[in-house]
């Protein structure tokens, strides 16, 4: 079916094709795209308006604490039991999940990769997923995956959906949109999404081919960090999430639902567009996020903190201050340290940090790190300035300095974050990065005072 054939989600306003937005991160929502279709004082009443069907989407146990409790509620043209039949399980050889450990592929070491280039072939969302790591088990929902996405067409009523995760999009290059059951969401680079566990949703490309970064989340939801005494503001402010509002489609049409269920992928065939919820409350929910309102906070005396001051989103594990996810941020700041050694410090950590160059230069690897790039250190394996980035920051002038036109993140996990075979043995891997730090010169000869 031809894209203008198509017929539009509908919005409460009429519009069709901006998406609109509600501002706050875990906000009780309401929105409706017709007019009172969303019942007032309780949730399920006897009849819902508009013939609709009321429906519970739960993201956490009945049970859990009421600060973490999520769900939303949905009236929707069908119920979810009938966007889904017999399901047949299928084959997609470059989505992996944990645990995914290749006896011929090594995790162990320091690794850097070129930006995975675009092919001739034609790919969507979940054709063009490329597992880089996975951590963890996804059986028991603990862990992560890292992948690339490469995006050159659009879903045609063609839709879905994951049991296992939730997903943290980053875009590098180009623009999607996610028709969601819950609303739509318009992704650009210096944007993040999150898309939650269970929800059916459509990729379409805006803009491409495009290109990014995934964090699949096994594990407990992202949050907020704490800020402890930093207090009530800077990092990421709640008023900066985007939730999307009510939007549906009333569209009959041959199309597909596909499921990743416990790492394996099935899919369905269905009559219809399963985008149609036309009201919901609730806080479950996708949302999106602006990385340039990212108020970063740092050191303005002397020493470098901890990178972990740089978190944007946590996933908590259950051992108390130790996140089976967090995905931090190193964006365009002033460096104004005394007698410092200004970039990241020499390092061995308990956490694997896998590393995404967004767009320009990170300043503890002036050269070979570039847009569309990532780095793997995992658990315990050394890393730190190459030899050019160590004697410029050693030399250099003291004075406030802007790091600027830069945008990177890291995904760091509690767990070890082992390698696909896409990821060691097709993905342009540079074989030479350990050599980065080959030229390190030995500085001590037992001189006092010597620096």
């Amino acid at each position: 079916m031809n894209e203008m054939d198509r017929k539009p989600m509908v919005q409460a306003d009429g519009g069709t094709v901006t998406p609109g937005y509600m501002p706050g991160f875990g906000n009780d929502f309401e929105t409706e795209a017709l007019p009172g279709a969303l019942p007032q004082g309780m949730n399920s009443p006897q009849k819902c308006n508009y013939g609709l069907y009321g429906e519970q989407l739960s993201g956490t146990a009945f049970t859990a604490p009421s600060h973490q409790n999520e769900r939303t509620w949905c009236y929707r043209i069908r119920p979810s039991v009938k966007h889904s039949s017999r399901y047949t399980k299928i084959d997609v050889p470059y989505w992996k999940s944990a645990p995914n450990v290749i006896e011929d592929v090594q995790s162990l070491g320091q690794y850097r990769w070129d930006p995975v280039e675009h092919t001739d072939q034609p790919l969507n969302w979940i054709t063009g997923m490329r597992t880089m790591t996975t951590a963890g088990d996804v059986n028991t929902q603990v862990g992560m995956a890292s992948h690339i996405y490469l995006v050159t067409e659009s879903m045609t009523d063609d839709y879905f959906f994951s049991a296992d995760s939730e997903l943290l999009i980053v875009p590098q290059e180009g623009r999607l949109r996610f028709a969601t059951e819950l609303g739509i969401i318009d992704l650009e680079p210096k944007e993040i999404a999150i898309i939650p566990r269970g929800l059916l949703y459509r990729v379409e490309v805006l803009e491409g081919p495009a290109r990014g970064f995934v964090c699949e989340n096994y594990g407990q939801k992202f949050e907020l960090p704490g800020r402890g005494p930093i207090g009530a503001n800077c990092m990421a402010n709640r008023r900066d999430f985007k939730s999307p509002v009510a939007a549906f489609e009333d569209r009959e049409a041959a199309s597909t639902v596909t499921v990743k269920w416990c790492g394996q992928f099935h899919r369905c065939e269905i009559g219809h567009s399963p985008l149609d919820v036309v009201a919901w409350h609730g806080n479950y929910a996708p949302v999106k996020y602006d990385l340039r309102t990212y108020c970063p906070v740092g050191s303005i005396l002397f020493d470098h903190p901890d990178p972990s001051i740089f978190t944007v989103l946590t996933a908590p594990s259950g051992v108390p201050g130790t996140a089976n996810i967090d995905f931090v941020l190193f964006r365009e700041r002033w460096m104004v340290m005394e007698d410092t050694f200004r970039p990241p410090w020499y390092h061995k950590n308990i956490m694997s940090e896998l590393m995404g160059n967004i767009y320009g230069q990170y300043d503890a690897k002036p050269q070979g790190f570039i847009p569309g790039g990532m780095s793997l250190h995992n658990m315990m394996i050394p890393h730190g300035p190459d030899k050019n980035a160590f004697e410029g920051a050693s030399n250099a002038d003291l004075k406030p300095e802007k790091l600027d036109n830069t945008m990177s993140f890291m995904f760091e996990t509690r767990f070890p974050q082992h390698l696909t075979e896409f990821a060691g043995k097709e993905a342009p891997l540079q074989d030479d990065y350990i050599d980065c730090w080959s030229d390190i010169d030995k500085k001590f000869d037992g001189t006092p005072g010597k620096k």
